[in-house]
């Protein structure tokens, strides 16, 4: 292939750029023949056996340099991980390989090469990159800290390119990416800058209207936040300057992500988020005075300006464990309004905006001689529990000592304890699965029920109709999930066992007109010596005790105690009473809901976090105890549920009309503290046919009320109609729906 035929002419227009870009960047940190070497590989490799394009149409040479200058100039990185970059993808490719990178480039280099092609292959394997799992399966697999950082660096370069790309399926797919995956991890290892670019883009893929509708009342309102700005840090200003300090002071405006996180936690418009800014005052401080000369800061500030003592966030006395340093401060300032003060030093803010990477650049230390001790520091970042990412607390950078992860042949991936067999993992899918399992393939190869499990295998169970659980399993099986099924189907098919025994006992009985009496069997089983009768049925159904000798035990059983008693009571079939059958509630009812490929007659129970009421837009969702729970399609968790576990989402509409039933709906009311204004709320959802009050409260403060109807209502149209009604009485804002 042509190299000229490789690339579009817009691309041949970016490597010169690119290039040069690298040079700036990495320059000093190549050795040799680095930059030669490398042109001359991936020349080759292009020529020999072209790399293919991803899903995204982007061409690999020229997104490995884009990833490139972002590792090299927003993280810090240089010679190992840009070669690494450049050379994984020639290497997963087949015209080069890990071991001739090692003798070319160094293992420093074979090393991140390896680990970027592992993580690949997880992506090739599993659908459910979102999932927790994934994420501590992702770590494991990466050795080398560098490699995380890379691939940080790349989903940030991708979230860049792909604004124009036609497959929005693919690219609603990488923003989930983004915010469940590598903005925690970026938020994680101090890279704030890259997180918050990285959470501002998916919500513009994943959510296009609520991301320009944020960012046009961000620049509709970018005037007078300036000049509020402006008159706030006037008088600051002129006081740091008589103190003879060096500084600077910029104004942050809030991520689009972050003020949208704050709308839908507080439940108000973009106009109630009130501190959308914060004022950062950056000091040139000499290393030995840094402290003193923040406090000295915070001092002149709270002098001016009323300090709220309990929004003090002090990271200067100690840091948090992914470097971050600062003092911030929340004061009131002119027109009542609160404003967020943060002091920090230029070291600081360097720290803040690049994360760890650019501690060892403030130690006068060049190149990457300075890089294990700050990989050393990003391990300690991501193993501490100071923050409320609850996954993220939960990373280890060891390969997980307690923990396997195995992926099905569909590639769903699933979390087992160390040691666990293939057994194990049988019954952890489902039940049916682990008692029918006779072995396995692993990796494409026959094992028995007892092989380990190691990270990263593909295991498909192999089961037989005629396998049953035995009790040797419970040796080898090492998970308690697994034990206890295994007993419950040993005891259920003892008591399956136990019937049919029963079964063909009583039926010898009538073959031979033999009247067959409970009391006499029970006091024949006593006088054998069986202590439960279970242990009787048990040694008919395995073979140990004869039907016909039974039945001669028993008519002498039978013989001995009517010489005992001259009469024998029996039981008048006129005291019998049949009971009647309860007619089937369920069996009249028609389907309201129609779920997946026009499936009727499912069970499914509407969901409590966002109480979908008929027609409303729904979607169900498989839940652990294979029922389904239906939400609806604006649901708080539907962003996760879908991005997290896409597998168990199926489709689901309402059908035919509403027949009738009522839904609970809680609507939340804000408005005037007018005089008579519950009443006039009450009134008007007592006159509303189909509409009934369950629970109403109200808070009024400062001439403002609010509060929260709980309501039942038929269906959306209802709905709608009553919320326009109520939004019509004197003192009423806002009406909606929690």
């Amino acid at each position: 292939m042509e190299i000229n035929d490789f690339f579009t002419p817009d691309e041949k227009q970016q490597l010169p750029v690119l290039y040069r870009k690298l040079l700036q960047l990495s320059g000093e940190a190549l050795r040799k023949d680095d930059c030669r070497k490398l042109k001359k590989l991936i020349i080759s490799a292009i020529q020999s056996k072209p790399i293919p394009r991803d899903v995204f149409g982007l061409n690999p040479i020229i997104k490995d340099m884009q990833t490139a200058v972002i590792v090299a100039e927003e993280i810090g990185m240089r010679r190992a991980s840009i070669l690494g970059l450049m050379l994984h993808d020639p290497v997963q490719n087949g015209t080069y390989t890990s071991e001739q990178a090692a003798e070319d480039f160094g293992e420093d280099v074979a090393g991140i090469i390896r680990g970027l092609i592992r993580i690949n292959e997880l992506y090739s394997r599993s659908p459910t990159v979102e999932s927790e799992n994934f994420r501590n399966l992702l770590l494991s697999f990466a050795e080398d800290m560098r490699v995380i950082l890379i691939m940080i660096a790349n989903r940030v370069n991708v979230m860049r390119q792909i604004k124009d790309c036609p497959n929005d399926e693919a690219r609603r797919k990488a923003a989930n990416e983004a915010a469940y995956l590598y903005a925690p991890l970026a938020h994680k290892l101090g890279l704030y800058k890259l997180k918050s670019e990285l959470e501002d883009l998916s919500l513009k893929y994943t959510e296009h209207d609520v991301y320009y509708h944020i960012k046009d009342k961000l620049n509709e309102t970018k005037a007078s936040r300036d000049r509020y700005i402006a008159t706030f840090i006037q008088p600051i200003q002129k006081k740091l300057e008589e103190a003879g300090l060096k500084f600077h002071i910029k104004g942050r405006t809030k991520s689009i992500h972050s003020i949208y996180q704050k709308m839908k936690k507080q439940k108000c418009p973009f106009e109630g988020v009130y501190d959308l800014f914060a004022i950062r005052v950056i000091l040139d401080s000499a290393p030995d005075k840094e402290k003193q000369e923040c406090w000295q800061v915070y001092s002149i500030v709270t002098d001016m300006y009323q300090p709220n003592p309990k929004r003090l966030r002090d990271w200067l006395s100690v840091p948090k464990s992914n470097g971050y340093e600062s003092l911030h401060i929340t004061v009131m300032g002119p027109e009542g309004k609160w404003v967020e003060v943060q002091i920090r030093t230029e070291r600081m803010d360097d720290i803040a905006e690049r994360g760890l990477a650019a501690h060892w650049r403030y130690k006068g230390i060049k190149g990457e001689s300075g890089l294990d001790e700050w990989l050393t520091s990003v391990r300690e970042a991501l193993e501490s529990s100071d923050n409320n990412l609850e996954a993220m607390d939960r990373f280890k950078l060891e390969l997980y000592e307690d923990e396997v992860f195995v992926f099905t042949p569909k590639g769903d991936l699933f979390k087992l304890p160390k040691g666990a067999t293939v057994l194990d993992f049988a019954f952890h899918i489902h039940t049916n699965l682990g008692c029918r399992c006779t072995g396995a393939k692993v990796n494409g190869k026959n094992v028995p029920l007892r092989h380990l499990l190691q990270s990263g295998d593909q295991v498909e169970v192999m089961t037989s109709t005629t396998q049953t659980p035995k009790q040797d399993w419970l040796n080898i099986v090492t998970t308690s999930k697994a034990r206890t099924k295994i007993r419950q189907a040993l005891k259920e098919m003892a008591a399956r066992q136990h019937d049919f025994a029963k079964e063909t006992l009583e039926r010898k009985f009538r073959n031979r007109k033999i009247e067959y009496d409970d009391s006499t069997m029970m006091r024949l089983i006593k006088r054998m010596g069986f202590k439960v009768v279970t242990e009787f049925y048990q040694s008919i159904a395995d073979g140990a005790l004869d039907v016909n000798d039974i039945i001669d035990r028993y008519l002498e059983q039978q013989k001995r105690d009517s010489d005992t008693h001259d009469e024998i009571q029996y039981r008048s079939a006129e005291s019998y009473n049949l009971p009647t059958p309860q007619p089937d509630e369920n069996g009249s009812k028609e389907d309201v809901l129609i779920i997946d490929r026009n499936l009727k007659g499912i069970d499914f129970k509407l969901a409590k976090c966002c109480n979908p009421i008929y027609g409303d837009d729904v979607f169900g969702f498989v839940s652990v105890t294979g029922g389904i729970k239906i939400h609806r399609c604006d649901c708080p968790n539907a962003a996760e549920l879908h991005a997290r576990f896409g597998y168990r989402i199926v489709k689901a509409r309402w059908a035919g009309k509403s027949q009738g039933t009522q839904y609970p709906i809680t609507l939340h009311v804000v408005g005037h503290d007018d005089i008579g204004i519950v009443t006039n709320i009450t009134s008007i959802i007592s006159k509303e046919s189909g509409v009934n009050l369950r629970s109403i409260g109200i808070d009024s403060h400062d001439g403002l009320f609010s509060g929260n109807l709980t309501i039942m209502v038929e269906d959306t149209g209802h709905l709608e109609t009553h919320n326009k009604k109520l939004r019509t009485v004197k003192g009423v804002k806002q009406v909606t729906r929690n």
